[in-house]
């Protein structure tokens, strides 16, 4: 069920970005095909002609509102540039950086070379002794900004998941290892005898010499202990017991809730996993969170079981587990 949510979302956030992407075809936000104009101020003054200059590319602020539509405010327009006349079409590129104007920076994302804009130039007018030049080019088109953005995004992140997996193998190995030889000790079977007489009031319901008993005494152990793996199978076997003594089959009873609830709470001593991800992470103390993790998931536990013993005395959920008669 959890990998049709995931790919519901993807589809929903591919054709999210697609849809805004249409519409930027029609609105053309980034204005591309259209000549703006601006001057060229080179860093060094040339004494001659040349074929390639750095400089700083200046355009007045109501015009750049102007050509770009946007009602933010916009100083004069300053940014760092290469002209170079060397090829059969001049070109301007623009270095952009954390000052440049933000439809340029977002522009600069989806651009051919990533921060930069590279720009066709139609017009160029130098002033006397080369001291400045006028301008007139065509920004590179930027389109599927969006798509590019989702599809970046699924990349980046699939290769910090397989980052994050691939720290974790060795971290998980020695909790797994380390829980394994507690198991092997009896710490297990040491907590289940601990844990007898509070299941005892917690499931009333069941007979205390029944297999679901010792199948969730050993599922809640192996949880508070981090061995995630092996209390799966285990809390399924207990809900299968569990099922066995249900009077009314389809609806969950009073003990199905109840084992539910302290599952969902995650009561845990050792959160191997959450320490492995930290680990993997470069957590300088991954450690740190072992107590909050278990006054959180001892207050949820505590607030699950609570939450299981009000509802199951109110009439309404007595009646769904009365079995009608014939």
């Amino acid at each position: 069920m959890l990998n049709y949510i995931w790919l519901a979302l993807i589809a929903i956030g591919v054709l999210t970005a697609v849809g805004i992407d249409v519409r930027n075809e029609i609105v053309n936000p980034y204005r591309n095909g259209e000549i703006l104009e601006g001057e060229f101020v080179p860093v060094k003054q040339p004494g001659a002609l040349r074929s390639e200059w750095e400089g700083t590319l200046v355009i007045e602020g109501n015009a750049f509102r102007s050509f770009y539509h946007t009602a933010a405010l916009v100083d004069t327009v300053k940014q760092m540039s290469v002209l170079d006349t060397t090829r059969n079409t001049a070109q301007l590129t623009l270095v952009l950086d954390g000052s440049s104007p933000q439809v340029w920076q977002e522009m600069g994302k989806s651009a051919t070379t990533v921060n930069k804009l590279e720009a066709t130039l139609r017009g160029i007018q130098w002033a006397d002794g080369h001291t400045s030049a006028h301008l007139k080019f065509v920004l590179e088109p930027i389109r599927f900004v969006r798509l590019r953005a989702v599809t970046q995004a699924a990349f980046e992140y699939a290769g910090v998941a397989v980052t994050i997996a691939i720290g974790l193998i060795g971290v998980m190995a020695f909790w797994l290892g380390i829980m394994s030889v507690a198991e092997e000790a009896g710490i297990l079977k040491i907590i289940a005898r601990l844990l007898a007489p509070v299941m005892r009031r917690l499931f009333p319901d069941v007979p205390s010499d029944h297999p679901a008993i010792s199948a969730m005494i050993m599922n809640i152990a192996a949880n508070m202990l981090g061995l995630s793996n092996a209390a799966t199978p285990l809390g399924l076997k207990a809900m299968e017991e569990l099922d066995k003594l249900n009077p009314k089959a389809g609806t969950a009873t009073n003990a199905m809730v109840t084992f539910l609830a302290i599952n969902t709470g995650g009561l845990i001593l050792i959160p191997a996993t959450a320490l492995a991800v930290r680990s993997a992470a470069g957590s300088t103390n991954p450690g740190i969170i072992i107590g909050t993790s278990i006054v959180g998931a001892g207050c949820a536990t505590l607030a699950g079981i609570a939450a299981s013993k009000i509802l199951e005395r109110l009439p309404r959920y007595r009646r769904a587990m009365e079995v009608p008669h014939e």
